[in-house]
Order: C-alpha cells, then sequence, then structure tokens
C-alpha cells in the first residue's frame, strides 16, 4: 500500500501505544504517511504494532519502551525517541491513562496516587521536555487525551475527574506559553469509548469506537484545535453539566 504523504512528513510520537485509541491513532498517522515512534509499556505488543503499520502502509515506525509509573525517566524520553527517529519529531500524541473505580481510589490512597501520577504527573513529566524542544525549533504539536470527566466534579469519578481537570488546566496555560512560537496544543476531552479501561464500568451510554476516536483525534490535531470533544456532542452534553447550579447539583447522583 502507498500514500500520497509528503515526502518531508516528519515523525510523531504516540505515549501509551498499545491502548486501542492510541493505536487507531498510530494508524491515523501512519496512513498520513507519517513516521511513528510508540511508547507503551508492553514492548512485545509494541513490537507487533509496529510491524503491522510498517507493513500496512509503509512508513518507517520505531518503538520505545514507556512506563508510566516509573516518572524518573519521563524526562528522557524525548532523547531516546530521537536516538531512534529517521528525521525530526514533529509531534507528541499522549494517551497514557490509568482509572480504577472511584470506590477503590477512596479506599486505599495507593490507587488514588497511582491515578493522580499517571493522569497528570507522567504528562507533565512527559510533554515539558517535547514542549521546550518544540518552542526552540518554533514548530511542532502537542495533543493529550484528557477527559469530560475533568469538566466538572462528579461523586462516580472525582479523583480521576480531578487529575484529568489538571491536566486541561496545564495543556490550558501550555498552550497560552506555545502559541507565539507556533506550537500548537489540542487538548482531546473523550466521553465513553469502548476500552479496557471502560469496560464493565456502569453507567456508559454513546459508546465510542476506538476506531472512530482515533479518526477523529487526528482530524482534531490536522485541524489545530484548541479542545477537541469526541465525539462533538459531548461539547454540548458537559455544558449543560456544567452549568447545573451546585445547590442542584451536589443532590444528584452522577
Amino acid at each position: 500500500m502507498t500514500n500520497d504523504a509528503p515526502a518531508n512528513a516528519g515523525n510523531v510520537v504516540v505515549v501509551g501505544a498499545t491502548s486501542s485509541v492510541a493505536r487507531a491513532t498510530a494508524g491515523e498517522f501512519a496512513r498520513a504517511g507519517h513516521g511513528v515512534i510508540l511508547a507503551a509499556r508492553d514492548m512485545d505488543a509494541n513490537e507487533r504494532m509496529a510491524s503491522d503499520l510498517r507493513v500496512r502502509y509503509e512508513t518507517p515506525v520505531e518503538t520505545v519502551a514507556f512506563e508510566a509509573d516509573d516518572l524518573t525517566e519521563h524526562a528522557q524520553l524525548l532523547e531516546r525517541c530521537q536516538e531512534r527517529a529517521d528525521g525530526p519529531i514533529d509531534g507528541i500524541v499522549f494517551c497514557a491513562g490509568f482509572m480504577d473505580e472511584q470506590a477503590a481510589a477512596q479506599d486505599g490512597f495507593a490507587v488514588a496516587h497511582r491515578t493522580i501520577d499517571v493522569n497528570y504527573t507522567a504528562a507533565v513529566a512527559v510533554i515539558e521536555p517535547f514542549a521546550a524542544h518544540f518552542e526552540e525549533r518554533r514548530s511542532g504539536f502537542i495533543a493529550v487525551l484528557g477527559s469530560v470527566a475533568g469538566d466538572r466534579g462528579r461523586q462516580s469519578n472525582y479523583i480521576y475527574g480531578s487529575a484529568k481537570a489538571g491536566l486541561h488546566a496545564y495543556l490550558e496555560g501550555l498552550r497560552n506559553r506555545l502559541f507565539p512560537a507556533d506550537v500548537f496544543v489540542t487538548t482531546v476531552k473523550p466521553g465513553f469509548m469502548d476500552t479496557k479501561m471502560s469496560f464493565g464500568l456502569p453507567g456508559l451510554f454513546l459508546v465510542m469506537s476506538p476506531e472512530a476516536a482515533g479518526k477523529a483525534i487526528y482530524k482534531a490535531i490536522h485541524n489545530r484545535k484548541n479542545v477537541a470533544y469526541v465525539p462533538w456532542f459531548w461539547r454540548y452534553i458537559m455544558l449543560i453539566i456544567r452549568h447545573v447550579p451546585e445547590f442542584v447539583f451536589k443532590r444528584m447522583k452522577m
């Protein structure tokens, strides 16, 4: 299979690459002719995915090990990706995440701690070196998977949601910082998706497939969106939820 991408299409780093949504997003970049660097913990799955993308789209695909829980290694991820890349790195898509049941996060701080570390601390530790690199080059993009759960704290997932809310605020400030350097930052806010992380959770509705999410994420990055709800209609669902008065909201079961 061949593609009609420009010969100078740069490399894109996908972090947390073996999740279903990240895999679909990486496929969209590979389809467009970009080189892709897959960063993930499960290197066997990572290598299988890389082999598939190379054959399917005839584009360079490399792999690097990434453990979201190991915060000491995150500052070196950019350097390790540069060592593997054939050409410049033009962007990063951060898809790593962790979510357990709210009750588990309430009952033991270890779960709450990991929820915060993976969804917020790890993201900041990884992204800051990429931000400085792109700022110096005066080009590039950063896209990060947040969540609609970060738009308002709800009793059903407020620890996970608070980590995502912090991530959203971080990305908003980063977008402000990098705008003069022509580096764009996209905050992706998915609704419910059919993934391992959400499997079996109660109350799911309007569930999106990973494949459709990957296409929507790629389109949002391509169109340089600041904030993209995936699917789009979650923007209006969350607009309603955010505007419910607090004296009413605190009585709701959400």
